[in-house]
């Protein structure tokens, strides 16, 4: 079949499912990266036909995006602030929202020496961390083996030395260091929230790092912020990244443990997302 006729195919069968401009992404994505036929290629070729084997490929792809399965899981990688990330259903696909607190991070704490990043997921934010914090030793922990075995695949494709731990935070009271930078993006969406979830996210993506129960929807800031407190080096910075609903609980809760210098911040949608916060000086 004719690049031509791939086009209309894929938009013909998709257009029912996602508005146009996801459609057209996943054409641009399609022939790019299941084809090998990127931009430049289709425009200095006057008529391009796919095999056999690259219409198989965008077969399977349309089928499964016809289940609602997330395009970066089909293609198998992402680009998160400016690196491609290895992608699949081991771990959470990375978010716009967290670049803009690497992006936070990377202008606040030039100068880290020893950082953590909890909950690490796919290991973007670690993964970012080792790559431009230049002076910065990078750990990363997660209760999910299959996770941290991801996070270590983006972090050998970067080159970049990075420490793994696959703990449980919840029963992990110190890891026998000082940092002066603590990251983290924990499971905060609540089981109430379900509903609002698209297919995409809630069949594909591992429920283990999304969600909290109703009851306690802090519990994982709660811990984090008590590990924070215990081992980073006094002055050290916190930093993590909310659910848009509980920005003001978020904030109270680290003053009642005694955080000083707290400060909220919205994403790029104008929602309570991100929170860093110091541990205090001693005198």
């Amino acid at each position: 079949m004719s690049e031509t006729g791939i086009i209309n195919r894929i938009k013909s069968e998709l257009s029912a499912l996602y508005d146009k401009n996801e459609v057209e992404s996943f054409v641009s994505l399609l022939l790019d990266k299941i084809c090998g036929l990127n931009t430049t290629k289709r425009l200095i070729s006057d008529k391009i036909y796919l095999s056999d084997e690259q219409n198989g490929r965008i077969d399977d792809a349309l089928e499964r995006l016809k289940r609602y399965e997330p395009i970066q899981y089909i293609i198998g990688y992402t680009d998160f602030y400016g690196l491609t990330l290895r992608t699949d259903r081991r771990a959470l696909i990375p978010r716009p929202e967290t670049e803009e607190l690497v992006d936070w991070i990377l202008q606040e704490c030039s100068t880290a020496k020893n950082v953590i990043d909890i909950c690490t997921g796919s290991g973007c934010i670690a993964v970012c961390l080792a790559k431009y914090l230049k002076e910065a030793k990078v750990s990363a922990l997660d209760i999910s083996s299959e996770a941290i075995g991801l996070a270590r695949e983006n972090a050998l494709n970067q080159r970049l030395d990075i420490v793994f731990y696959q703990k449980d935070i919840m029963a992990t009271d110190s890891l026998w260091q000082k940092f002066d930078l603590i990251v983290a993006n924990p499971p905060y969406v609540t089981l109430n929230e379900k509903i609002d979830m698209m297919p995409n996210v809630l069949d594909y993506e591992p429920s283990l790092a999304l969600f909290v129960d109703d009851e306690d929807p802090l519990i994982f800031y709660r811990t984090i912020a008590r590990f924070a407190r215990k081992n980073l080096v006094d002055g050290g910075m916190l930093f993590f990244e909310i659910n848009r609903k509980f920005g003001k609980e978020t904030v109270d809760l680290l003053a009642s443990m005694g955080f000083v210098d707290i400060v909220p911040k919205k994403d790029i949608s104008g929602n309570d997302r991100f929170i860093k916060c110091k541990t205090q000086l001693t005198t």
